[in-house]
C-alpha cells in the first residue's frame, strides 16, 4: 500500500527495520534537545503528516527497548491517527523512570503500525448470548 506523506523535519522517512517488522520508527523533530523529568509528559513533534486511505490507522506504540532502558512508554498507548486528520503527528511521551531521560532532535521515539479497521453499527438489545466466560473478567481464570 502506498501512503502519502510530507517530512518537514531533517529525519529520514519511516522505515522497516527488518523484512518482518510490523512498525516504523518515528523520530523526534526537535530544535534542541528536551529532558523529561520522571513522570514528566511531553508532546514531541515528527515533523511528519500522512494521508491514510479511508479504513486505515495508524497506531503509534511504545519502543520496547526505550520501555526497558529508560522507562519511557506512551501515555495513551496506542496512540491513534485517523484517516481524516491532516495535522502533524505528535507523540505523547512520558517518563516512567526514576531518571532524568534527554531525548534528542533525532531520536527514534515511538513505532507506527499501519493498520485496517472495521466502524460497526450499534444494535440496541435485551440480551447477549451466552458463552461459557459469561461475565468472567479481570483475572477470571487465574494466574
Amino acid at each position: 500500500m502506498v501512503v502519502k506523506i510530507i517530512n518537514k523535519s531533517q529525519n529520514p522517512l519511516p522505515a522497516y527495520a527488518t523484512e518482518l517488522s510490523a512498525g516504523m520508527d518515528l523520530r523526534a523533530d526537535l530544535p534542541q534537545a528536551v529532558v523529561l523529568r520522571p513522570m514528566e509528559r511531553r508532546l514531541i513533534p515528527t515533523g511528519l503528516y500522512v494521508e491514510l486511505p479511508e479504513g486505515y490507522e495508524m497506531q503509534l506504540r511504545p519502543r520496547s527497548g526505550l520501555a526497558l532502558r529508560q522507562g519511557i512508554g506512551l501515555v495513551n498507548s496506542p496512540g491513534t491517527i485517523d484517516a481524516d486528520y491532516r495535522g502533524e503527528i505528535g507523540v505523547i511521551v512520558i517518563n516512567y523512570g526514576s531518571d532524568d531521560v534527554t531525548i534528542a532532535p533525532g531520536d527514534r521515539i515511538c513505532q507506527a503500525v499501519v493498520c485496517k479497521y472495521t466502524r460497526v453499527e450499534w444494535q440496541s438489545a435485551d440480551s447477549l448470548g451466552e458463552t461459557s466466560r459469561g461475565e468472567g473478567g479481570f483475572g477470571h481464570t487465574g494466574l
